[in-house]
């Protein structure tokens, strides 16, 4: 290896120490007790090194977010093989629980605490992959709705709608607030409740092929 490449290593290894400490961070402490000094001290080096990576702490979380984005989109890319969009919508809500429940702490940052919102959506490329999470929801929806689902719907709304209830499965999974469940229904609740919200879906369209 040369010592180009190695020092690039370097910078990338550290960059993702410094990523790992502030979402560490941020979920310990929030936005808004989190600082770039906090973060130095979580990874022992100094604040200076940090702005070498990040202009400021909201570039910080800027990029977490993207990171967990492009994290998610791994989790649909498989589904674009999936032919038939019904089945396709399907696959997509039980692959959003499956991110949600084994990357809790990056769907926390992304989806659950305060964020600052204004300075993350100043620029059109800081949401390219939220973009195409979504794009990904609303296009099978479209899809859906060509086949004879979900006739005169809207398909953007339509996706947020199903986006919501599935959004709050996960959020009440991952804060913990299941605990007025029953004890026989909380294993594996998440998946048992978006199984059922699927289960509506195909009963409202019985017939179609």
């Amino acid at each position: 290896m040369t010592i180009a490449k190695r020092k690039e290593r370097q910078k990338e290894e550290l960059k993702g120490k410094i990523l790992q400490a502030a979402k560490e961070l941020f979920m310990e402490r929030g936005i808004e007790a989190t600082s770039i000094r906090t973060i130095a001290e979580r990874i022992e080096y100094s604040p200076t090194t940090i702005y070498l990576y990040f202009k400021d702490k909201d570039d910080v979380f800027r990029a977490l977010h993207h990171e967990g984005f492009i994290l998610l989109n791994q989790y649909f890319r498989p589904l674009e093989n999936v032919s038939d969009p019904f089945e396709r919508l399907k696959a997509v809500a039980r692959a959003y629980i499956n991110f949600a429940i084994e990357n809790g702490e990056f769907y926390d940052l992304m989806f659950i605490i305060r964020s600052p919102l204004d300075s993350i959506t100043k620029s059109e490329e800081d949401w390219v992959e939220g973009k195409r999470s979504f794009g990904f929801l609303i296009n099978t929806m479209s899809a859906c709705i060509e086949k004879g689902y979900f006739k005169g719907m809207d398909p953007e709304l339509l996706a947020f709608t199903c986006w919501s209830m599935v959004h709050g499965v996960c959020s009440l999974e991952i804060r913990n607030r299941c605990s007025v469940i029953s004890e026989m229904n909380q294993n594996d609740l998440a998946h048992k409740a978006v199984n059922i919200f699927i289960e509506m879906l195909e009963r409202m369209h019985p017939s179609v092929k």
